[in-house]
């Protein structure tokens, strides 16, 4: 179990996480979301003690990462795909870090084997592509089976069939029982394998909830309309009823249902060329949440 409790960390005049308190319990697949820049990643680093709070504590099982007697043993973390000696092979990357952890060369094999690397592992990290050096971070992430896996943005790089692989591998560790807590800023990707959800926006906790729960809490049916008159439709919507343009001639309606936005078109004489529920994702219960668009920051502000 990973346990935070008045997480903050302050950067000068930057306060990139606020005061973040959460649990990630074992068995589910937890998502750490939010947009770029909300703090997920200097969230995950002082997880692993890559980072030293400013206030508050962050254990994992109910120890600071640095007491940890085998970290490798019982925590799996891939933070960066891209720290690794690119004149090492991948094989020699996997054997330096089982040889400092006490854990058996066999395992190099077996967890190059599991991440579809074995015909690469004695080529120079130099020549991977960047899906490749992800399988390798999580080869390394994998070495000592821990119980706690910690993945920020683990599908970078990743082809369809990566991305595939990445759920079924996270579902998989928590239906064994082990803690998951893997970051992304894509809430679409997450919400088909998460179960619960901790969702942060400029480093401070938006919600921390069940998928299903989340959801609910968005509120409202969202419809697509399609119609050659999007702002005629648009000025006649009720005042509770949000529009938003996604297209020149379609619309995202939230607060009403497909029925009553059928009817007053058919009211006003706005002609409608489809019409359709939208299925609720997170980053719509976000925004709904928030009020905020999920931008990306600017690079040199990222955190």
């Amino acid at each position: 179990m990973i346990t935070a409790r008045g997480l903050t960390k302050v950067y000068g005049s930057i306060r990139a996480v606020d005061d973040l308190t959460f649990d990630v319990v074992p068995g589910a697949v937890t998502g750490f979301l939010g947009p770029n820049g909300a703090g997920k990643s200097t969230t995950m680093r002082m997880i692993v003690g890559l980072d030293r709070p400013t206030a508050g504590t962050a254990t994992v099982g109910g120890r600071p990462y640095a007491a940890l007697p085998a970290p490798l043993r019982e925590v799996g973390a891939l933070l960066d795909a891209g720290a690794m000696h690119p004149g090492r092979t991948g094989r020699a990357h996997l054997r330096i870090a089982a040889h400092t952890h006490g854990i058996a060369s066999s395992r190099v094999d077996e967890v190059l084997d599991q991440v579809g690397l074995a015909h690469a592992g004695r080529r120079r990290i130099r020549g991977y592509s960047l899906g490749m050096r992800q399988r390798l971070g999580i080869a390394a992430a994998l070495l000592g089976d821990p119980q706690v896996l910690l993945f920020d943005e683990p599908v970078n790089g990743l082809d369809l069939d990566g991305v595939r692989w990445i759920r079924s591998l996270l579902r998989g560790f928590a239906d064994e029982g082990r803690t998951v807590l893997v970051s992304s800023h894509l809430m679409s990707e997450v919400q088909l394998v998460a179960d619960r959800v901790v969702v942060i926006g400029d480093g401070r906790l938006v919600a921390d909830s069940t998928v299903a729960e989340l959801l609910g809490r968005a509120g409202g049916p969202r419809v697509r309309v399609r119609t050659p008159r999007p702002d005629d439709l648009i000025r006649h919507l009720p005042a509770h009823a949000l529009a938003e343009r996604t297209g020149t001639d379609e619309l995202e309606v939230a607060g009403i249902g497909p029925a009553d936005v059928g009817d007053l078109a058919h009211a006003v004489g706005v002609p409608v060329h489809h019409l359709s529920e939208v299925e609720q994702s997170l980053e719509h219960a976000y925004l709904a949440l928030t009020g905020q668009q999920v931008d990306p920051v600017p690079e040199g502000l990222a955190r």
